[in-house]
């Protein structure tokens, strides 16, 4: 079931938001193969986007490195997501909360955070990942209605959930941004989606300063392509038939080659020294400066 090194998956669509169960091939995502050293013990963390993809296995990566996590995603075509990765983390032995909710809306990130710390007793770690895309082959196509949703979605959320968490998050406490690739080198057809991820690494540098005085490190990842949900039920047949091939690495990722990332990030054991940095696994591809 798993894409093979270097080849392609199938050309296939399907309706927005995405589920991994339709997905041909099924990506690598429940960190299956991966040994947690307790670096997050005792943690609480809330993942938004948490019911697949990337947010899936760094929901099941924090569970086995001994945290507690709340997953917060749009709708109820998500439900048997959210409720494979809350399986997989409770097979971790951890405790798995499950929020549903469109986050383009404030007081839902505001109850997201709300909800993670009555049900978890706190909150330590937040990862905002949640994200929207759709292309568009000339700015002409781009109305004001996508570019609205696309910032309020992938940052206006990040802003709601950063403002209300850091109500609860203990000084030392970690949050983690979900950028791309795209947000560091542009995209001709995800023209809102790449300004917003611009926008987060620039949101992430100003917090790391901002709040240097409490000891919160906030840092980003940058994915390159990646096998998720998001993707089949984004970009159409013909770019999912070549999605990932422009990478030296000849592929896209699977969400298990990125949850690490995140891990580093939240567990100051390891990244101590570490705020206002962002990491690329982006397959091989290198950018000046």
């Amino acid at each position: 079931m798993d894409m093979p090194s270097a080849e392609q998956p199938p050309g296939q669509e399907q309706e927005y938001p995405g589920r991994t169960a339709e997905m041909d091939p099924r990506p690598r995502d429940e960190m299956r193969d991966y040994e947690g050293r307790g670096l997050l013990a005792g943690a609480r963390a809330l993942i938004t986007g948490g019911d697949s993809g990337i947010g899936r296995a760094v929901a099941v990566a924090f569970a086995k490195e001994g945290a507690d996590v709340a997953i917060a995603y749009l709708s109820e075509i998500e439900d048997e997501d959210a409720a494979r990765t809350a399986e997989l983390v409770e097979a971790a032995g951890r405790r798995c909360v499950i929020i549903r909710g469109d986050l383009a809306i404030e007081d839902n990130c505001e109850r997201a955070v709300e909800q993670t710390v009555t049900e978890l007793g706190g909150l330590d770690v937040l990862v905002n990942n949640v994200a929207t895309q759709e292309t568009v082959d000339d700015l002409a196509e781009l109305s004001t209605m996508q570019w609205e949703r696309t910032f309020r979605v992938n940052v206006h959320s990040y802003f709601w959930t950063i403002r209300t968490a850091l109500k609860y998050l203990p000084d030392g406490g970690a949050i983690i941004n979900t950028s791309s690739i795209n947000g560091l080198r542009g995209n001709k057809t995800l023209i809102d989606y790449a300004a917003t991820k611009g926008a987060i690494l620039a949101l992430t540098y100003s917090l790391a300063q901002s709040l240097q005085d409490r000891g919160i490190r906030v840092n980003s990842v940058a994915p390159g392509p990646v096998w998720t949900p998001l993707i089949p039920a984004t970009l159409g047949e013909e770019k999912v038939g070549s999605f990932g091939s422009q990478v030296p690495m000849g592929r896209a990722a699977h969400p298990d080659e990125i949850a690490p990332s995140y891990v580093f990030f939240a567990s100051g054991r390891l990244s101590s020294y570490y705020s206002g940095e962002v990491l690329a696994p982006v397959g091989g591809e290198t950018l000046p400066g």
